[in-house]
């Protein structure tokens, strides 16, 4: 399982990268997390103590926020150009606009289904008490 994570984690940096996602701040907001969540989950592979294995955890629960972020503000960009277009568009064939609209809306659900994947693999380790996992 971790070994997938791994393989999500390179092609959805390899996904970002062949598209430039590195024109704003918001833009780097996944970048930065899969580096992290990288550096993360090769720790927890090489050493599996307690210690490796909450920063693992926490690097996925960042990609959770950062994918529903992610979906929000691919969502909102999608409104906002609609709305350009048509102004007087509203309710659900607004919704369906920017559903279907430049930016993939959903995405970014990728980065949030890999933090899944980690976390049901973090999960699924047994606690230990002992002294070698602090």
């Amino acid at each position: 399982m971790l070994g997938l994570v791994v393989l999500g984690i390179i092609g959805l940096l390899a996904e970002l990268l062949l598209l430039d996602h590195i024109e704003s701040f918001n833009q780097w907001i996944p970048l930065i997390a899969l580096g992290i969540g990288l550096v993360a989950t090769i720790a927890v592979w090489m050493t599996p103590t307690r210690t490796t294995m909450r920063a693992f955890t926490a690097a996925m629960a960042v990609f959770v926020a950062a994918g529903l972020l992610g979906v929000y503000f691919h969502f909102a960009g999608n409104v906002e150009w609609a709305q350009e277009r048509d102004p007087d568009l509203r309710g659900l064939p607004l919704v369906w606009k920017a559903l279907k609209g430049a930016v993939p809306s959903l995405a970014p659900g990728a980065l949030a289904q890999l933090g899944l994947l980690g976390l049901i693999f973090a999960w699924s380790r047994p606690s230990t008490n002992d002294t070698n996992n602090k």
